[in-house]
């Protein structure tokens, strides 16, 4: 058996006597590094988030996250046609709404605006994997994630039960729509349950869900309730997203998705929480989802516009570690960007 020596300053100074273990030898030269690199990027490993919005030509930049804009329906076709020629096997929809009211009637309209998008998708690229988000917070009038009732003392409360029912109807619209994938992001108890009940019971049984299983109540979501225009009009959300100190909870959380039939689970953010990441990739055999979410995006955008780090370096960098700690995919605004990127290294 070959025994590596421990180093020593007189060892230094004199040739070996027997092989040692040198693992720099495998990093001198690029193709080198190549061939040996443990964890590899690729389109194919992310979903690309999109903003759906009303009007007809609207194309409106996102000022806290550049280079991601709102989008109306008829912009669909050429970005879905993009984003398949990046190699991108997938999107996930967020619509602004033309009303809101205090259930998000528009959330389950059969001509709301995600059911439209989902639909002029489909038509375009029929390949295309579209997930729709299943949530509240973008539809209500009070930005919360569920139906709001009046607490003792004057406070208020999610109604997690009533918000149920809310949620089955949207899913099920999306479906009817044409969607591949739900993914229900409120962290309501039993919503994977209640989705796949009403999914199944309207016939939609090859409808997938992909359940934000652990989601955090995190600082890094300001630039996407900006993008998505849901910020909260009084309270928070800690109520029922996790608390970012837990861990082990998020485990219980993730198996009691995948015991009401999850199909793939989510870790919401990813970079602040690679750790979860690397829990859940260990404890279950489902595939697993992270979100490289809005602040996170942002920060490496105004940084690299500021020229205080290499924006595709760190990009690069920031990604790979999301993998590299479990991810099977990267929910990411930067994948189209990367995308072209991977192609161009490939070329």
């Amino acid at each position: 058996m070959i025994e590596e020596r421990p180093f020593t300053p007189q060892a230094a100074t004199h040739a070996p006597t027997f092989p040692t273990l040198r693992p720099r030898r495998l990093r001198r030269t690029p193709a080198l590094r190549r061939m040996v690199r443990e964890t590899t990027l690729s389109p194919a490993d992310f979903i690309f988030p999109l903003f759906v919005t009303h009007g007809h030509g609207v194309r409106r930049e996102i000022p806290s996250m550049p280079g991601q804009y709102q989008l109306s329906v008829d912009q669909l076709p050429a970005e879905a046609e993009t984003v398949a020629r990046l190699g991108i096997p997938a999107v996930i929809l967020f619509g602004i709404p033309r009303v809101k009211d205090a259930i998000g009637s528009e959330n389950f309209a059969e001509d709301g605006i995600v059911q439209q998008a989902v639909r002029a998708l489909k038509a375009a690229v029929p390949e295309l994997v579209v997930i729709t988000d299943v949530c509240m917070c973008e539809y209500t009038d009070h930005g919360h994630c569920g139906i709001v009732r009046e607490a003792p003392g004057g406070a208020f409360e999610i109604d997690n039960d009533a918000t149920l029912e809310i949620l089955g109807r949207v899913a099920v619209s999306h479906a009817e729509a044409g969607a591949d994938i739900v993914a229900p992001s409120g962290m309501m108890d039993g919503m994977v349950a209640a989705i796949r009940q009403a999914l199944d019971a309207a016939g939609h049984h090859q409808v997938a869900i992909l359940s934000y299983a652990a989601k955090y109540a995190s600082a890094f979501y300001g630039p996407f309730r900006d993008a998505a225009q849901s910020p909260p009009q009084f309270g928070d959300r800690r109520s029922h997203q996790m608390d970012p100190a837990n861990a082990r909870e998020a485990l219980r959380e993730v198996a009691l998705d995948v015991a009401e039939g999850a199909d793939m689970v989510m870790v919401k953010p990813a970079l602040a929480y690679l750790d979860i990441i690397r829990a859940v990739r260990e404890r279950f055999d489902l595939p697993v989802a992270a979100y490289n979410v809005s602040g996170e995006y942002a920060m490496v955008k105004a940084a690299a516009r500021n020229g205080w780090i290499d924006g595709r370096g760190v990009t690069l960098e920031l990604l790979t570690a999301i993998k590299r700690a479990g991810a099977d995919l990267i929910l990411t605004y930067f994948a189209k960007e990367v995308a072209q990127w991977l192609q161009s290294n490939e070329s």
